[in-house]
């Protein structure tokens, strides 16, 4: 256990309060503690690669509590009515797909190698940034309504490239002679 590790644990625990929050209609609240969860997804990679104390856990444990965070805020914002559920559905069903993939290549014993694609990367961002665009200006009370609207189609367009980035990787993969 490693600083970065305890970082990405720490984003974990945030996930249920920040639906709480959100569901609570305290937009304000959530906004900033998405944004320290944000923060320390950069801060703990940074420190794993400065240190080199990159770990197997971690390398499973962050993308994990990326797609906890993200997939339950997507969700949540879509049900109050804060972002279009068609974007929330294509998150999640993206990250379903991946998880799903992945479980797959384990089963039939070719397992995938666990290495965000540099589409998932700026999917990633996008969505990040998409989701603190959303709660900031719901927090704040600004009319972000252009921008949002902007950022819904973008994020939107990343997360279809991002699945359609994978699926090509995953039919690559398993397509290779394991021999």
């Amino acid at each position: 256990m490693n600083l970065p590790n305890l970082l990405t644990i720490g984003r974990v625990f945030a996930v249920p309060l920040v639906i709480w929050l959100i569901a609570g209609g305290e937009l304000f609240w959530a906004f900033w503690l998405f944004t320290a969860a944000a923060i320390t997804d950069g801060i703990d990679g940074a420190i794993a690669r400065a240190w080199n104390q990159r770990t197997e856990l971690g390398a499973y444990l962050d993308p994990v509590a990326d797609k906890a965070l993200l997939m339950s805020i997507y969700v949540t914002l879509a049900i109050i009515g804060e972002i279009p559920r068609s974007v929330a559905i294509l998150v999640v069903f993206r990250d379903l797909v991946i998880i799903g993939a992945v479980i797959l290549s384990w089963l039939i014993e070719k397992p995938l190698p666990i290495e965000p694609l540099k589409i998932s990367k700026l999917n990633t961002f996008a969505q990040i940034v998409f989701a603190g665009v959303v709660l900031g200006s719901n927090g704040f009370g600004l009319d972000l309504g252009r921008v949002e609207q902007a950022g819904a189609w973008l994020v939107g367009g990343l997360t279809l490239a991002s699945a359609g980035a994978y699926l090509a990787a995953f039919i690559r993969h398993m397509a290779l002679d394991k021999s």
